[in-house]
């Protein structure tokens, strides 16, 4: 097993060339990728009628899709409404994705709201529960839900708390945005001894089984020195953006794990995720010959 590569929504170069999504698959498989993340971040619009067509033409292309969730979620706040709220963006979005055939949702964390993190995470640990039982219930069971590491230092979502998250339900999967973790560690996740502490983490929570084929995000980041993140950048971005994509490439090959990495660039993300996918099969490549 490998891992996967594709963007995250439409790159700027597919845009000038097609107007439609529909055409998205067809053009990610012609850029030698795997994968397809559907952006349902500012809420769920798509229609059942498109996205069929959407997932029909992913699996024509052998396009695997993803999709993201309304980021609006807040599985950190405790009140009543908002719960409700949370519930039923996460059902919007493994409605869609049902109809797109798209096998993993990722979902946002949330915000500490002036609160500690432990009490944050107390919340959402009773929360969570409430949506997978109501996705449960709508017969999204199928759907694996990805709660997100957040770039922001004032999220909910460091990597030991995604964890924390996972442990809750066997079917769930992280979804390390090591993007956002460089970027809420003001850079100091980076390189290989921290990718190899990491990945290592990860799997002494969930196990090798479940964290070799973790989900992921990946792009460079800008952030400020008090707040974390402060906005995504390109591989061809200059100025020190980080984190570097070649010390996590030459691990998760060594390990043999089998991830699925969905690039994030500002505008390039599918052709960023074509370099991503070129570093990794380089050090894939030299696994295999050993």
């Amino acid at each position: 097993m490998s891992a996967w590569f594709g963007p995250a929504g439409n790159s700027e170069s597919f845009s000038k060339q097609h107007k439609s999504s529909l055409q998205a698959p067809a053009w990610i498989a012609a850029q030698g990728l795997d994968c397809y993340e559907y952006q349902c971040g500012k809420g769920v619009h798509v229609g059942e009628e498109t996205a069929r067509k959407l997932g029909e033409k992913a699996r024509e292309a052998g396009i695997s899709l993803s999709l993201h969730a309304p980021y609006f979620i807040n599985l950190a706040n405790p009140d009543p409404e908002a719960v409700q709220k949370t519930i039923g963006y996460v059902l919007d979005a493994c409605r869609a994705a049902d109809w797109v055939g798209a096998g993993r949702v990722v979902i946002h964390s949330g915000a500490l709201m002036k609160r500690s993190r432990q009490a944050a995470l107390d919340i959402a640990m009773e929360t969570l529960p409430k949506v997978i039982a109501a996705c449960d219930r709508e017969g999204f069971s199928h759907i694996t839900l990805c709660p997100e590491t957040m770039g922001k230092i004032n999220q909910l979502g460091d990597l030991a708390e995604v964890l924390t998250l996972c442990t809750l339900d066997s079917r769930l999967v992280p979804c390390i945005d090591f993007g956002h973790l460089y970027a809420r560690s003001l850079g100091e996740l980076e390189g290989e001894r921290a990718c190899a502490e990491m990945l290592d983490q990860v799997e002494r929570v969930l196990g090798e089984e479940r964290a070799s084929r973790f989900h992921s995000h990946f792009s460079r980041i800008e952030f400020t020195p008090k707040g974390g993140e402060k906005c995504h950048r390109t591989f061809a971005d200059h100025g020190g953006f980080g984190p570097d994509w070649t010390p996590l490439a030459r691990e998760v090959a060594r390990r043999g794990w089998s991830p699925t990495f969905i690039c994030e660039s500002a505008g390039t993300q599918a052709e960023d995720a074509a370099e991503m996918k070129r570093v990794y099969r380089g050090f894939l490549d030299k696994e295999e010959s050993l």
